[in-house]
């Protein structure tokens, strides 16, 4: 049975979520959702303001699951599982990245990366911490960063420091809500050229939500949404 899933990481069928508004009116913000994210590949949501894909990416990443229809995590329903379980599935398998970097200030940058790594299900010594931020710290090129704080870095470098914590536990799945919202063209770049080499060389699967077409086309498979329906707009096979 496990076979059947070994390319396939994430399944959701007829997936559906609301929100109550203030007047007492339920927002359907999910609808009728139907995915299938494979590892070794990329994929970007894309849609106007208020189209769900916030919503959407939230329940993928194991954040709500206050909603309606199916989610198949490698294989195992998500709906079986117990609250804990659930937070130690994503705490171990699923990395995130978000536009305002999402870095503690007073930490330095060996301990904002460290930091998954103290909660992870397995126990590291310390001498594996430091020897996993050390190879971190290098593959995203901030190895003479280690020391510093987040107030003393670039936004592009920022973003990097959240890349390589979100890689700490090696997950099998990133997930990026505007990771290149709040950079200027040519960092956006580079750090998509990041993203994508990890995919390929980590063999996990990266999921994006972005305003920016150009972002989105960089990204093996688009999807569009309007009014919290999903359709696919771009699949290369």
């Amino acid at each position: 049975m496990k076979e059947i899933f070994k390319n396939t990481l994430i399944q959701i069928h007829h997936l559906k979520a609301s929100v109550k508004l203030n007047n007492g009116d339920m927002l359907t913000t999910v609808n009728d959702a139907n995915m299938e994210l494979q590892r070794c590949r990329s994929y970007a949501i894309v849609g106007k303001s208020g189209s769900g894909k916030t919503s959407l990416i939230s329940i993928i990443g194991l954040l709500n699951r206050d909603y309606e229809g199916d989610y198949i995590y490698d294989g195992i329903s998500i709906s079986k599982l117990k609250d804990r379980e659930l937070s130690m599935l994503r705490a171990n398998n699923i990395g995130f990245v978000f536009q305002n970097y999402s870095l503690i200030k007073y930490l330095r940058v060996w301990e904002n990366i460290e930091l998954p790594l103290l909660y992870a299900k397995k126990a590291f010594s310390k001498k594996q911490r430091q020897e996993i931020i050390l190879e971190l710290l290098k593959s995203v090129g901030l190895e003479s960063k280690e020391n510093d704080y987040p107030v003393n870095l670039s936004g592009g470098e920022q973003q990097r420091v959240a890349i390589a914590r979100a890689l700490a536990v090696s997950p099998e799945a990133i997930l990026c809500d505007e990771p290149t919202g709040a950079l200027d063209t040519k960092t956006g770049k580079q750090i998509m050229e990041l993203l994508h080499n990890i995919v390929q060389e980590k063999g996990i699967m990266l999921l994006l939500v972005t305003h920016d077409p150009d972002i989105a086309e960089t990204c093996d498979t688009i999807f569009e949404m309007d009014g919290g329906r999903i359709a696919c707009a771009k699949n290369d096979t």
